[in-house]
């Protein structure tokens, strides 16, 4: 478990505590006998001598403590009865000083009852600040000492009170106190009730506090923190954007306190959302890739005027120094566990991931014993790019390959940002690798974790966390290749980090472990091409490594899974996409005005050739392929549909003799089922549609919209070909495109089906049989549906005055049913809101189609409620051009 009362880097507790206290530091008790007129005296009320700094056992200045016993009623005012201890005790004192222990050895409790009281609130603040100073030295010796203080009913509350100080060292004091007794579990309930964390709150909400204080409150609350039922209620008060100030603190001790309450609150799921809206992330990942060295924690020594430091030659200066590294190194572990909490969180990991870190999997010291690094072999990227052999003479020392680089002619070698960074991380990942000392310390410490080892995690940077998966991928554990691919998957959320994984050579790795015969690391191995074929550039490098094949006899297994099979229809998509020129896919050069990649006299830039230039086309696209892709759009998914009838459409563009296989395999079936969405036609009882979910049955409607254009789009090019025109049944598509075209599709996937219906009424000729020729049906419900939203919601004045313009001529042309269609789609309202703010050519074809549609008298409400006559009557009265039409229409409607 993480959560832990004091931990070892914030305890402090010396050896022989209580000897310390009571006999090294020689608190000397005197006892005087006071008149009660010299009470009011400041000179002899309660004084103590002590050392004004944070208390070290290790540097703190022995002085005397002078104190005096009140014999009388004096000293203790109203504050006394609370302090009163629950039992009583005999109290004696010896030459030295020093109260007798209990059972016969020398005790301090009764003393401690004088410091109790000496807290009260009508006792002199220099009085009150001396005793909770003695009180704080006395409970570092531990439990025992901290059980005494507890006795006094009233002590906590006093001390609580004390925050309020405008005193540092009662301020110290008094969280020095809390935070002792906090890590007892029995007394945290008597810390909260009492108000501490609110004090606390508003001590830390002083602008000029003291770092040592500051330390000691948050200390406090971290020991607080530990009790799970006390983690929301620090969370949700406004001592959580505080916390996260403290992270920028000048001192390391203050950023630790708070890095470590932090990491208990994280450990409550509940408090997730309010910290991650606080802005936690953003600041635990400034800590954790910056500063590795600990020349923070040096640097801040310095500013704050350490005398040790002021020469590096001093004698403590070299401890230190390792001190600050070693406290950068535990800030730095402390926001990995924080961020490693809330990445548990599918949404907050991507969060996590922007600041540019990356999960990464620790998969033991031992699996990388696997690695060899490589030794003797030309030197190239990561990427696999080999630098080129200038000079086959060879090297006047002997060292030619190993000096490559540190000679080179020119200024002019330089390398993309990408590639340096990729280099700097392989270097540094295969040094910690080969010489052993990789994962040495996650290992350490997961020794103690209770969680599966399957599951272990760690963060780092997108520099070491990039090259260290692609090194994990290069080992022989199966488990181990496995998780690094799905972290590889899950850390490819933008196009930054997608080259740079190319850039680090993951492309290769990957390439060559997708027919690894471990099931599961197959399909983490083809998730993460999934993702990284994302970008256009990987995807170039993807396909350039002969993905093709390997993916193409993986679909061709009867026992593929459909997650699978989604995966690799979705690569495939991207690499055979229809939309792209041939050209770009046999090689992409640098854009004029911009820098290739590197000197190309120097290192050698393979052309990106397709799998399918370099090899046969008709052996790669096989009947059996073909056919599984049609049996794809028989029986799958609208979403697989979609990719499959693409593919298709690629292989009719690229090689024409694969179209007679295309026939052969029953094609028309598979159109005809993508054409008939069963959502499309399902319309059910009332009762159902009310069941379902209306964003769910949008998304199903939006899938199959998509399919039925990549078949629309497919059809369309089969029809080119005239076999296949003989082969199909033409009346039949024409119908079930008719249907689609007046279905509840997107408006811009009707486009490709009035295409392709226009397309096939051409073949198929003049049909008697047809309600409205296939021109009217496409007008009606495809192209009257455009202009209007294009009226209602482009931007683009000139697209609006171009969409009513079309518009009117269509209704103009006597199309029939043109204006029911207008009326039908909602556009009366669109087109008087155009009418009233838009151009002269504009207003005067709205005028036109309202007045059209103001011929039928169903529309006269509908264009009075959208508030044409005002707008009508402005027209009028100010004579626009356009205010004999208006005019015309008022007389028209029922005004």
């Amino acid at each position: 478990m993480m959560d832990c009362a004091l931990p070892t880097h914030l305890q402090f507790k010396p050896p022989n505590l209580r000897h310390q206290i009571l006999h090294t530091q020689a608190l000397e008790i005197v006892t005087a006998r006071v008149s009660t007129s010299a009470r009011g005296q400041h000179a002899s009320s309660f004084s103590i001598h002590h050392h004004r700094h944070r208390f070290n056992p290790k540097f703190h200045s022995i002085r005397p403590l002078l104190t005096r016993a009140c014999g009388d009623a004096g000293g203790g005012g109203g504050a006394c009865g609370d302090a009163t201890p629950q039992h009583s005790t005999t109290t004696t004192t010896t030459t030295s000083g020093i109260p007798p222990l209990k059972g016969g050895s020398m005790s301090g409790e009764g003393y401690v009852g004088l410091f109790v009281r000496k807290l009260g609130l009508d006792n002199d603040p220099m009085d009150r600040e001396q005793a909770v100073v003695a009180l704080w030295k006395y409970s570092l010796g531990g439990k025992q000492y901290i059980d005494e203080i507890m006795q006094f009913r009233g002590a906590i509350n006093l001390t609580v009170n004390l925050l309020k100080s405008e005193s540092t060292a009662a301020c110290e004091a008094a969280a020095g106190i809390l935070r002792m007794i906090s890590t007892v579990n029995e007394y945290r309930d008597l810390v909260v009730q009492s108000g501490a964390i609110e004090e606390i709150t508003g001590l830390l909400t002083r602008s000029s506090l003291n770092s040592d204080v500051k330390e000691q409150s948050i200390c406090a609350l971290s020991n607080l923190s530990v009790d799970e039922k006390l983690r929301e209620k620090i969370a949700n008060s406004d001592l959580l954007p505080l916390l996260i100030k403290c992270l920028e603190d000048e001192r390391i001790n203050v950023m630790e306190a708070a890095a470590g309450v932090l990491t208990n609150l994280a450990l409550s799921h509940s408090n997730h959302r309010i910290m991650v809206e606080a802005g936690i992330i953003p600041k635990l990942a400034e800590l954790l890739t910056a500063d590795a060295d600990g020349s923070k924690g040096i640097r801040n020594m310095f500013e704050a005027g350490d005398p040790n430091l002021a020469s590096p030659y001093s004698s403590n200066y070299a401890e230190r120094f390792i001190a600050g590294a070693k406290a950068s190194k535990v800030i730095r572990k402390l926001a990995e566990n924080v961020l490693l909490e809330l990445a548990k969180d599918e949404y907050y990991r991507i969060l996590v991931m922007e600041e540019g870190l990356v999960l990464v999997p620790l998969i033991g010291a031992a699996a990388y014993k696997s690695f060899s690094p490589p030794l003797y072999t030309w030197p190239s990227l990561p990427d696999g790019t080999e630098f080129k052999r200038t000079s086959t003479k060879p090297s006047e020392y002997g060292a030619g390959e190993l000096l490559l680089g540190l000679n080179r002619e020119g200024n002019n070698f330089e390398l993309e940002e990408a590639k340096l960074n990729a280099l700097k991380g392989r270097t540094k990942q295969h040094f910690l690798a080969s010489h052993g000392i990789i994962e040495i310390e996650d290992e350490n410490r997961s020794n103690n974790d209770e969680s599966c080892p399957s599951q272990r995690i760690t963060v780092l940077p997108w520099i070491d966390g990039v090259a260290r998966l692609v090194l994990i991928l290069g080992l022989e554990d199966e488990s181990s290749i496995s998780r690094a691919a799905e972290s590889i998957a899950d850390a490819s959320i933008s196009e930054h980090m997608r080259v740079s994984f190319k850039e680090a050579g993951a492309v290769n790795h990957l390439v060559r472990l997708i027919d690894h015969n471990n099931d599961n690391a197959r399909f983490s191995v083809i998730r993460a091409l999934e993702r990284l074929s994302m970008s256009t550039d990987v995807c170039k490098r993807i396909e350039a490594q002969g993905v093709l094949i390997p993916l193409i006899n993986s679909l061709k297994h009867s026992e593929i899974s459909e997650s699978l099979t989604d995966l690799i229809l979705n690569i495939l998509a991207r690499i055979l996409d229809p939309s792209k020129e041939m050209k770009s896919k046999v090689y992409d050069g640098p854009v004029k005005g911009s820098k290739a990649a590197g000197n190309v006299d120097e290192i050698s830039v393979s052309k990106l050739t397709s799998s399918l230039q370099s090899s046969n086309v008709e052996d790669v696209l096989d009947s059996e392929f073909l056919a599984w892709l049609i049996g794809i759009m028989k029986m799958s998914s609208p979403n697989l549909q979609r990719k499959a009838a693409s593919i298709l459409e690629f292989v009719t563009v690229i090689e024409s003799s694969c179209v007679e296989k295309i026939i052969s395999a029953d094609i028309e079936s598979g159109l005809d089922v993508v054409f008939q969405q069963k959502i499309l036609y399902d319309v059910g009882t009332e009762s159902d549609l009310n069941n379902q979910r209306p964003e769910l049955r949008a998304v199903e409607v939006e899938e199959a919209g998509l399919a039925i254009s990549a078949a629309s789009h497919l059809f369309t090019r089969l029809l080119d070909f005239e076999k296949f025109c003989q082969a199909i049944n033409s009346s039949h598509f024409t119908q079930l495109l008719r249907k689609i075209l007046k279905s509840s599709i997107p408006l811009r996937n009707k486009d490709y089906v009035a295409a392709c219906l226009v397309k096939l009424s051409s073949i198929l000729g003049p049909n008697l049989d047809l309600e409205y020729p296939i021109n009217a049906e496409v007008m009606l419900y495809e192209t009257v549906p455009r202009l209007l939203e294009q009226i209602e919601s482009s931007f683009s004045p000139e697209v609006q005055e171009a969409a009513v313009v079309e518009l009117n001529r269509i209704i103009s042309e006597g199309v029939v049913d043109s204006t029911r269609a207008v009326a039908g789609e909602g556009g009366i309202f669109p087109l008087v809101k155009l009418i009233e703010g838009g151009s002269e050519t504009a207003v005067e074809a709205g005028l036109a189609i309202l007045y059209n549609l103001s011929m039928d008298g169903e529309n006269h409400s509908a264009i009075i409620a959208a508030g044409a006559v005002p707008v009508l009557k402005k027209i009028v009265l100010l004579q626009r051009p356009q205010w004999t039409r208006a005019l015309h229409l008022l007389r028209t409607l029922p005004t």
